[in-house]
């Protein structure tokens, strides 16, 4: 069988040799198809038919072949970048001025480095920064070592290529415009690399297209990113960011090396996680997670405009992962969610196949630490999917008189039972990417008292004294405030057009937030007592219900259904089946991932938290919310911890254990609450519930479906049939 050719592994194509019976190397700086074959016939596929390397002088489309050496004609390549972009400035350091840096060496391979280190590079690193230079051919390499002094220079770079401005009305905070397309994570253009296609996705119904995320071959893999990525730096600088997942030293953390052609990304990063130098130190020369990212560069017929302070190649767009070699490679988006690779991308999809493999969890939770007024604190982590309102609740401000809220993290969770059989959880993430549009002083006060310093927004309004406006701000700005909306034009509160990109973040360090729980960075992470899912459910859904046991708790999540947000591509306001809140984010086979919590009851003197499930966005008739939300929300935690402490505040239903209504405290709420209708049970809508939810089981999970599972769908189904 003809080998495989692994282009992250060959792209070093000036330096690599590939023996036949005559001796030749490869060199080119844009390939568009892949090599494939045998050592003694190894021939290129793409848009030239096939070239069989053996002649001592050819011409062919593209190419011209001397000595066996390939060499691209420039004029012929499939992208040019000087064609669309101005030549980007680069970091420049200047070394005299710190004499305690000493020059260790000046390139990697052949490139220039532009600013040196105090000792090589570990010999993992380094071959891997070689490998992804020779492959994207930047004009130098900078090396991130996370200073105040660096960050501060990408951020006046930036400013003066025109990617940010400042906003003087605060403390060290910029806007980012982005191109209008390329504003949200991309689903359809995001995939798993796996030899066998079941281990990523389950096999669907006949006719049916999967919904549990998008496979591809390895060698479809080879073929994307030599259709992208050669020579898709030229001109630029290459930035490589050393990147821990967790508290630098905890048994959780992982690292990564992200490398990139974004100065927007290494701020972005610098705030997201722990980067740079101690890193480095840290890491040595262990494996890590490779990242690969470029903004990338449109073809010359690419119907985009082009956009010089935000360059994107919308149309090719990939996010590309391959789990059993912890490597990501990202190419053509700037958005965060398809750029940050140390949030979904490592955090969750290769985090969860690590998770898998070493017995622990990668979710996309919150984690927040509730007080009672006894003075009793638990830990509490929440999946909603994006945009439904995480953010909201990690850095909730308690209605009720003496509780206290403390934000761990509000975005992504990493969980593993310890010793005792307890459930310990970090934040892996060091910064908040969160939603900007709906934040205020009534909806998260402390969200606001967070985001005013230190912060890259992106995507929102900009206002003449200096500031920022999304909607939901309309009662804190000024009414001769003028505003410039996130396209870059002026905009009224009559416009019908909304003034920030309602996908539009806030990127913040999570050391700013007020209530910042003390042990967000504990090593160990916190314990953890409850679970809750939740997603937006207009109708039937009550505000709250516990499940009966680990089991049903599974079953719930593998449940959950929400309307569709902003924070991906989808555009109506569909119900949309999202499982634990990770359908974008599963690294691999959803059904093998169900497994994997089931299986947890098996854990050595586990001690199971308790799962809950909850709404806030269920409507009446008019349209209009039963709950009000926000910091009430406190109320629904107050009856989860006294279910903790083993109170008797729950009856048995159909779906689980619901609220005795009347030990529901509403004590002081101004709103007038219809408890009946927020906890009705309509027969007729779980009736459908239980139809779609057996129909998207049998259709997008088949055989895949753990028997636990349909075990539980079968119990709902038979109890809603008794209501």
């Amino acid at each position: 069988m003809s080998p495989r050719i692994d282009p992250i592994r060959w792209s070093n194509l000036a330096s690599t040799s590939f023996r036949t019976s005559r001796s030749f190397s490869i060199a080119a700086a844009s390939v568009r198809g892949s090599l494939i074959g045998s050592p003694k016939n190894l021939r290129y596929f793409g848009p030239i038919d096939s070239v069989n390397v053996s002649g001592n002088k050819q011409k062919i489309a593209g190419f011209a072949i001397l000595s066996h050496r390939i060499i691209p004609n420039v004029a012929e390549m499939p992208h040019a970048i000087d064609v669309y972009y101005p030549r980007v400035s680069t970091l420049v350091t200047n070394v005299a001025k710190n004499p305690s840096i000493s020059n260790s060496y000046d390139c990697i391979g052949k490139i220039p480095l532009l600013n040196t280190l105090t000792e090589p590079l570990a010999p993992k690193v380094c071959s891997y920064v070689e490998e992804c230079a020779s492959l994207c051919c930047p004009k130098d390499i900078y090396i991130c070592d996370g200073s105040d002094a660096e960050y501060d220079h990408l951020l006046k770079l930036m400013e003066k290529n025109g990617t940010i401005s400042a906003l003087p009305k605060y403390e060290n905070c910029w806007l980012a415009r982005t191109n209008p397309a390329d504003v949200a994570r991309v689903e359809k253009c995001t995939f798993i690399s796996t030899d066998c296609k079941r281990d990523t996705i389950p096999t669907p119904r006949n006719g049916v297209t999967g919904e549990l995320g998008n496979w591809i071959s390895p060698v479809d893999m080879d073929k994307a990113i030599l259709e992208r990525f050669p020579g898709c730096m030229k001109g630029r600088t290459m930035y490589v960011i050393p990147f821990s997942m967790g508290p630098m030293g905890s048994p959780l953390s992982k690292i990564g090396i992200e490398i990139t052609d974004s100065a927007y990304v290494v701020c972005s990063m610098r705030i997201m996680t722990r980067m740079g130098k101690k890193v480095l130190e840290t890491l040595g020369n262990e494996d890590f997670v490779k990242c690969l990212h470029s903004v990338g560069v449109p073809k010359r017929d690419s119907k985009v405009e082009v956009n010089s302070s935000w360059p994107c190649d919308p149309e090719r767009t990939v996010i590309l992962h391959k789990p059993a070699k912890n490597e990501i490679v990202s190419y053509g988006s700037g958005y965060g969610g398809n750029s940050l690779l140390g949030k979904k991308c490592f955090a969750l999809r290769i985090g969860s196949t690590i998770a898998r493999d070493e017995g622990w969890f990668a979710e996309h939770m919150l984690i927040l630490a509730i007080t009672n007024p006894k003075g009793r604190k638990r830990y509490i982590t929440a999946a909603f999917p994006s945009a439904c309102g995480k953010t909201n609740l990690a850095m909730m401000q308690p209605t009720l008189p003496g509780y206290k809220v403390e934000c761990v993290g509000d975005d992504i969770t990493w969980m593993k039972f310890d010793r005792e059989g307890r459930l310990r959880a970090i934040n892996p993430e060091n910064g908040f990417f969160g939603v900007a549009p709906g934040t205020n002083s009534a909806t998260n006060p402390n969200a606001m008292r967070t985001i005013f310093k230190n912060t890259i927004f992106t995507n929102v309004a900009a206002t003449s004294d200096g500031g920022v406006f999304w909607e939901g701000l309309e009662k804190e700005i000024s009414d001769d405030v003028e505003i410039t909306d996130w396209r870059g034009k002026k905009w009224t509160r009559e416009s019908r057009t909304p003034a920030a990109h309602p996908n539009s973040r806030f990127c913040t360090p999570v050391k700013q937030c007020p209530i910042v729980d003390p042990a967000w960075e504990e090593p160990i992470g916190v314990p953890i007592d409850a679970i809750l899912f939740g997603g937006r459910r207009p109708e039937g859904i009550p505000l709250i219900y516990q499940a009966r046991n680990w089991q049903h708790g599974v079953f719930i999540g593998a449940s959950m259904r929400s309307e569709a947000t902003a924070a991906a591509e989808h555009t109506d306001k569909a119900i949309m089946h999202d499982p634990f809140a990770m359908r974008p984010f599963f690294g691999y086979n959803f059904g093998h991932y169900l497994n994997h919590w089931l299986n947890m009851t098996e854990v050595k003197n586990v001690k199971l938290p308790a799962i809950f499930h909850v709404n806030w966005f269920r409507k009446n008739a008019d349209g209009k919310y039963l709950w009000p939300g926000y910091g009430e929300n406190s109320r629904v935690l107050d009856w989860i911890l006294r279910r903790l402490d083993g109170e008797d505040v729950a009856v048995d239903s159909a779906i689980g254990l619901l609220p005795k209504l009347q030990s529901f405290n509403l004590e002081n709420l101004k709103e007038n609450i219809d408890m009946k209708e927020l906890f009705s049970l309509p027969k007729d809508f779980w009736q459908k519930e239980v139809e779609h939810l057996r129909e998207y089981f049998d259709a997008q999970v088949g055989d895949d479906l753990p028997a636990a599972i349909r075990e539980e769908l079968d119990r709902l189904a038979s109890n809603v049939d008794k209501l």
